[in-house]
């Protein structure tokens, strides 16, 4: 369930240094917001999370982002992908193990990945997406992941590796299948895995297809249905490795 909190005012101020209630805010003042009750995973591992988010992601599309690199406002949309990434986290036991999310959008993965007691650092394109994922993450389990902006064009060098890495319904776009890829071989520990959850994306079949080129394989994918109301999908839980 959802409900509308604001109506869009002009921005005012820096995201970075806010948190709680004064980041909440400084997002109500950009454009109109709500809250929903975000229910994932089955039997112990359940939870419900309530996640602050843009009322309608069509409202933050922007022409002048779209002519620069046809980007548009995915990551403020909850899609069915990041909810059955987000169970399927609540099943495994983090231990303080590295977790990295590419493309973190609400944040709901992140969250799901802090429960499950993994260090999560949390990577999106759009700023807002970043702030919105540490946010909700806080106002979720009382504490923040490491929040940094990273455009898979230019990957940073210093970010370093991690035990797991994730990313939901990233291959929309052809580029990806080769981008995401070359990404994933640079973030991941020798011994790390990787968890892609695609619900059938143009860009996944030339995604598997190079991962060879990159040196990753694929161990295994896990196929859960998903249904909400009209919506019926089958998610792919794809787990990846180096290859050996």
């Amino acid at each position: 369930m959802s409900e509308a909190t604001s109506t869009p005012t002009p921005a005012t101020g820096s995201l970075v240094d806010l948190h709680g209630d004064a980041l909440d805010a400084a997002f109500s003042q950009k454009y109109s917001t709500a809250f929903e009750a975000v229910t994932v995973g089955a039997g112990h591992t359940q939870r419900t999370f309530t996640l602050f988010k843009p009322a309608n992601a069509d409202h933050l599309i922007s022409e002048a982002d779209y002519v620069m690199d046809e980007r548009l406002p995915y990551w403020a949309d909850l899609w069915p992908s990041a909810r059955v990434l987000a169970g399927a986290l609540l099943e495994l036991s983090g231990n303080g193990r590295r977790l990295l999310e590419m493309g973190c959008g609400l944040g709901l993965d992140t969250t799901a990945a802090m429960a499950a007691g993994f260090d999560v650092t949390t990577t999106d394109y759009y700023e807002d997406a970043i702030h919105m994922a540490r946010g909700n993450a806080a106002r979720n389990l009382g504490r923040e992941p490491q929040a940094r902006l990273v455009n898979w064009r230019a990957w940073p060098e210093d970010i370093g590796t991690f035990d797991v890495v994730i990313a939901a319904d990233v291959l929309y776009e052809k580029e990806y299948a080769t981008l995401v890829g070359a990404c994933l071989k640079r973030a991941l520990a020798p011994d790390g895995e990787a968890i892609i959850a695609d619900p059938g994306r143009l860009a996944l079949p030339a995604f598997r297809d190079h991962l060879p080129d990159v040196g990753l394989e694929l161990v295994h994918t896990d196929v859960v249905p998903y249904e909400d109301g009209i919506i019926k999908q089958s998610v792919q839980l794809l787990h990846l490795r180096h290859a050996r």
